[in-house]
């Protein structure tokens, strides 16, 4: 493992809201974060802004943003605010628009990220997989080739392998050294084909991670996902990962064990979507240990509890150190 600072440094990667919520428990812990984040959304706002300007996908990089402002302020609000009138506005969100404004005006994204950080004073680094306008594929169970974040999970068939096109992508170099200097390497929570994979497929990710002294986590999604990962097992999780990636490269996995009651149930059952169960044994036969803990948010649907889930990544790090 690296050597600790006063603060640990941690490395997450991911997309969509679970990135978000993982990282909005970090930051009570600690500034040295860096969140690593999918540029494969093709649709919604970001989508629209992506087909129309060719920039980056800057939803999840907002979401991002905002989950480590400081404090929540008028600016946090005002980026996520969300038109809901005017032809060309409705269903943009302001965070998108100053984020590719942003990009236009300091010539980069990179570069716009880093001018939005400071107006929202935020605490660690957001960084896009890759900066390259890159698309995500998937071979589907029937064999079909389907070209498109948004047409994979409309097509209604489950998926057999995710790809990149171009298939061949750089990181920004920030990443792996992040990854380098990582205490931590989070990898989850999120969709795992849409919000996970993708960003294990840009090249010397994966082979960064591993030669990293990091300890590296995957925290497990606390229900499956309709159409995606379906009756899926944490075990399940990580054969599908190592299918992509070629490798095991966890050190532990995060799965909840916490209580959800039965009117949360219900209303997942109607979406198909079930708890996630962990088979623990066919964990342990991979070489990963197993943390189980209630992780379980007291809202309305069964997401992580950002703290609950910050305490348990902090209590492994600091097992046996002063």
């Amino acid at each position: 493992m690296a050597s600790f600072l006063a603060e640990p440094k941690v490395v997450v990667i991911g997309g969509g809201t679970g990135l978000s919520v993982l990282l909005k428990g970090l930051k009570r812990y600690t500034s040295q974060l860096t969140a690593v984040v999918t540029v494969t959304d093709d649709g919604g706002s970001s989508g629209r802004l992506r087909a129309e300007l060719g920039v980056l996908p800057p939803g999840d990089i907002r979401n991002c943003l905002v989950a480590l402002a400081e404090t929540e302020t008028l600016m946090d609000k005002i980026f996520q605010h969300r038109f809901s009138q005017g032809d060309s506005l409705r269903g943009h969100n302001l965070g998108n628009l100053l984020l590719v404004a942003m990009s236009e005006i300091t010539g980069d994204f990179v570069s716009a990220i880093k001018e939005v950080s400071k107006v929202l004073k935020v605490r660690g680094n957001v960084i896009p997989s890759t900066l390259e306008q890159v698309a995500l594929g998937a071979v589907m169970r029937d064999g079909a080739n389907i070209l498109g974040e948004t047409a994979i999970r409309e097509y209604g068939e489950s998926i057999d392998r995710l790809y990149l096109v171009p298939e061949t992508c750089a990181p920004v170099p920030a990443t792996l050294e992040a990854l380098m200097e990582a205490d931590a390497i989070v990898v989850g929570p999120g969709s795992l084909f849409s919000s996970v994979i993708p960003n294990l497929l840009v090249d010397r990710v994966v082979q960064t991670i591993r030669q990293s002294p990091a300890l590296t986590f995957y925290v497990c999604n606390i229900m499956t996902e309709n159409g995606e990962t379906d009756n899926y097992s944490a075990a399940d999780h990580i054969e599908v990962i190592m299918k992509h990636i070629g490798e095991q490269i966890f050190d532990y996995v995060v799965v909840n064990n916490g209580f959800i009651d039965e009117e949360r149930l219900s209303r997942y059952l109607e979406e198909k979507a079930a708890p996630v169960e962990a088979k623990v044994s066919e964990l342990q036969e991979l070489g990963i240990e197993v943390i189980k803990a209630d992780l379980v948010s007291d809202t309305e649907v069964a997401w992580h509890d950002s703290d609950k889930l910050a305490r348990v990544i902090f209590d492994t790090l600091y097992r046996g150190k002063p």
